[in-house]
């Protein structure tokens, strides 16, 4: 089962379009004149709606269960993604194709696949939903040298035909023959979790649910738009488009080191403690990003750290929601806190494009989300101590 999550993730909406349109922007540029700007409101569009839709389809896995939800999801996420293959020269064409991206993707992402994790596993949940979470670092690892190759080899249309098949002829058979929720007597010992919480409406009225919407947003808006265009800032650095596949993979490694590392402390140390030093790490990488000096060292190792503190955040986003907030209704919070985190990465890109169009590099921008990044990871250290859900629970009003 986990193993499906792994793969279901890996193939679904939430690292696919992230790891490819860095590389298929050059390519619609020199095609039609576009520019990057442009281009990166198509992210920014399925960002948007996704943002909206992740607590509808969390309230559906709630209800009708994670794996029909999140294999609908990911077969038609496959079949939207093909869509690229059709668009014309007007950019609009382009945009329809990320709208229906956007209205159909979001299933196929942890919002649905980290609430069986959840439900199967608690002594050890940090680390399963940290190997769960794998499947991004995985996508990083295989995607950006399979949509290079793709593009070379056979044209960018072609290429979005070639990514389309991983939904659609891995991740959804893998889900159909191993994906089930746990029976009654099947669900870990110990976890009051699993039967108790809050309602969405109690969870809001809490002061610790803004403060991790606020710290998701934060460090998302910084880190979303460095990873969408880091082919490009390689790129300004003085290397060629094979490098930066290398640095994409380097990216995809260190993501999954710091969700495994991160998913086993979780287990043993409280959450916020655990992620602050992470999280500020990526406030030196963009400091290395900055500029154009062509040291591949720096660069990569710069990358290494932005990728460690993303995979950190990704799994305390579920680790976060469950611990605080409990099961009875994981769906529909873990859908709302993820709705900060994608409308941060929807965003996030555009600005980056932005300033990209307009100085020519993405320096100020980078200096920039070095302060994100320390605030995203200061804020988390005001939630105090997880609460007993065994007991009544009484909302903490922000003040």
């Amino acid at each position: 089962m986990l193993l499906a999550c792994l793969i279901g993730v890996a193939t679904g909406a939430s690292p696919v379009p992230y790891n490819t349109i860095g590389f298929f922007m050059p390519e619609l540029a020199r095609a039609h004149g576009w520019s990057f700007g442009a281009m990166s409101l198509g992210i920014t569009i399925f960002g948007v709606l996704a943002a909206c839709l992740a607590p509808v389809f969390g309230a559906m896995a709630d209800r009708h269960g994670a794996k029909p939800v999140a294999l609908l999801s990911l077969g038609l996420f496959g079949l939207a993604f093909a869509s690229f293959a059709l668009i014309g020269a007007e950019i609009w064409t382009f945009y329809a194709v990320w709208v229906l991206v956007g209205l159909v993707g979001i299933g196929s992402t942890p919002v649905t696949f980290s609430r069986l994790v959840n439900l199967w596993f608690f002594r050890n949940r940090g680390l399963a939903l940290g190997i769960m979470l794998m499947g991004t670092s995985l996508a990083a690892l295989v995607i950006p040298p399979l949509v290079t190759w793709a593009i070379s080899a056979h044209g960018w249309r072609t290429a979005h035909l070639v990514i389309a098949a991983l939904p659609l002829l891995v991740g959804l058979p893998v889900g159909l023959l191993l994906l089930r929720e746990p029976k009654a007597e099947e669900r870990p010992q110990g976890d009051v979790a699993a039967t108790a919480g809050v309602t969405l409406a109690k969870a809001t009225q809490d002061r610790r649910f803004w403060v991790i919407f606020a710290s998701i947003f934060l460090v998302a808006f910084a880190y979303g738009g460095a990873h969408i265009h880091m082919p490009e800032i390689v790129k300004l650095h003085g290397f060629p488009p094979e490098r930066a596949a290398n640095i994409m993979q380097i990216l995809g490694l260190s993501i999954l080191t710091g969700r495994l590392v991160t998913g086993f402390l979780l287990d043993r140390f409280w959450a916020p403690a655990v992620c602050f030093p992470v999280l500020v790490l990526p406030a030196v990488a963009v400091a290395y990003l900055a500029g154009s000096a062509p040291e591949f060292a720096l660069v990569a190792g710069a990358a290494f750290l932005l990728g460690f503190a993303a995979g950190a955040e990704s799994d305390l986003i579920a680790y976060l929601a469950s611990r605080y907030f409990g099961m009875a209704n994981y769906g529909r919070i873990y859908g709302m806190l993820y709705m900060a985190f994608a409308l941060a990465s929807a965003v996030s890109p555009a600005v980056y494009g932005r300033v990209r169009d307009i100085t020519g590099t993405y320096d100020s921008m980078l200096l920039a989300a070095a302060g994100l990044f320390v605030a995203g990871a200061l804020l988390l250290l005001t939630l105090g101590r997880y609460p007993d859900l065994r007991a009544p629970q009484t909302p903490v009003l922000a003040s």
